[in-house]
């Protein structure tokens, strides 16, 4: 493959853009536009009420769900245990090392950066952990496009492969999407997340899924060097 292929350039440039954003930050500097950001989905007189009727708080407040631990844990579980049944033993526990393994580098880059959440709005979620980079944004763009990835390689279809993609990056989008609506995370350490996302998951898939691959005699070889 190409060192200007899409699929090279764009983890290794989403990966420079995450220890950029990461240095900048860790030197506690921060960006204008993130308070502005987090403001403009407020009502402008009531900052501590996010923009929009009850109902769209209560939806983002569904959709940020997903990107938790319980619910990406039981997405990641549900698609091992799918592989596994279908006969792809090796994948399965490929996806399950590259998703435990962000799990402990989120936690460990919140603990090491220690950015704090935004102050000037009230959260409407509740929160535990540091703020940069957003655990949700990573592990969710880690987990679905992991899951995409793994299960495009099991599948040998290009078209279940794209539509898997597809219906990631729109929940990916969202659960981004809803922790800026709720005042909990800064617009950069959701844009961080999705950054480091990117680079982990492409990673994974096109070593460690594509090596996990090889060992499963179902999966033919002229199928995994395409």
């Amino acid at each position: 493959m190409s060192a200007l292929h899409p699929r090279t350039v764009v983890p290794v440039a989403a990966g420079a853009a995450f220890v950029g954003l990461a240095l900048f930050i860790a030197s506690g500097r921060s960006f204008g536009f993130d308070s502005s950001l987090v403001l403009l989905l407020r009502e402008a007189n009531d900052p501590s009420t996010p923009l929009g009727p009850a109902w769209l708080r209560e939806a983002m407040r569904d959709v940020t769900a997903l990107g938790s631990f319980v619910g990406l844990g039981f997405m990641t579980i549900v698609a091992c245990l799918t592989l596994r049944l279908c006969g792809y033993r090796h994948l399965a526990v490929g996806l399950l090392i590259s998703v435990a393994a962000a799990t402990l580098v989120s936690t460990g880059l919140k603990m090491l950066i220690g950015r704090e959440r935004p102050d000037i709005v009230e959260h409407t979620a509740l929160t535990f952990t540091a703020s940069f980079p957003s655990g949700h944004a990573f592990l969710s763009a880690v987990t679905l496009l992991c899951i995409a990835g793994f299960v495009g390689i099991a599948s040998k279809r290009e078209d279940m492969a794209r539509l898997c993609l597809i219906l990631a990056w729109i929940l990916i989008v969202l659960i981004g999407l809803s922790r800026v609506y709720l005042g909990v995370h800064w617009p950069t350490d959701v844009i961080a997340g999705w950054c480091l996302g990117i680079a982990w998951s492409s990673v994974a898939v096109a070593w460690l899924g594509r090596m996990m691959a090889k060992a499963e005699p179902l999966v033919p070889d002229a199928i995994l060097e395409r």
